[in-house]
């Protein structure tokens, strides 16, 4: 069964082929779709997600040179940073939600998409999904991101301001994770490990 998010009607959610796209009879607005090629697009993004977070890790986010004193930023570095400053659950909050929860998200839609491109599910791969989505909310990236641009701006006046190669797959990461999330449509995605959970 299928609600409608805006009029609450019930209907009969039955599974639907690639490029359909299921709509309410009330108000017309769209229920779910079954987009193509979209395990294959969740998985590529994936994989290209946790590869531009290890890079993002490895390589400095941004330089500062100010009257001669250099210093350079990691992703890391910022939560150590704000621990060291004695912010221990600001520091926590942001290693998670900018490390740990991408990290995570990006995981977690590899290891449930890629069996199911043959139809297969992994052990566990409902309850995976299931904390994928309650985990989505808490992967703010983007907020990080934002954040760092607004504080570029006002640094530049500063110091000497380089960015670096983190910074920019940190932006990467950022639109791979929207591009996996949205790729997928949630109900064709639990059709499919239903589909496969009982072969």
């Amino acid at each position: 069964m299928a609600v409608c998010h805006f009029c609450d009607a019930l209907h009969e959610a039955p599974a639907v082929e690639e490029r359909t796209v299921v709509k309410c009879v009330n108000c017309g607005s769209t229920l779910y779709q079954n987009q193509p090629a979209s395990l294959d697009r969740a998985v590529a993004c994936g994989i290209a997600a946790l590869v531009l977070m290890a890079v993002a890790q490895w390589f400095p986010f941004l330089s500062l040179d100010a009257n001669g004193i250099g210093s350079q930023m990691t992703l890391a570095g910022a939560s150590l940073s704000l621990a060291r400053e004695g912010s221990h659950l600001l520091a926590a909050g942001v290693a998670f939600c900018t490390l740990v929860a991408p990290v995570a998200l990006a995981v977690g839609l590899v290891y449930i998409c890629l069996p199911l491109q043959w139809g297969r599910a992994w052990p566990g791969a409902r309850w995976v999904a299931l904390w994928l989505y309650r985990l989505e909310p808490w992967a703010m990236v983007e907020v990080f991101f934002l954040g760092a641009v607004v504080s570029l701006l006002k640094l530049v006046k500063l110091a000497d301001v380089s960015i670096g190669v983190a910074f920019w797959a940190l932006g990467a990461v950022m639109f791979c994770l929207a591009a996996a999330l949205a790729g997928i449509d949630r109900r064709e995605l639990w059709d499919r490990l239903e589909v496969a959970s009982e072969r």
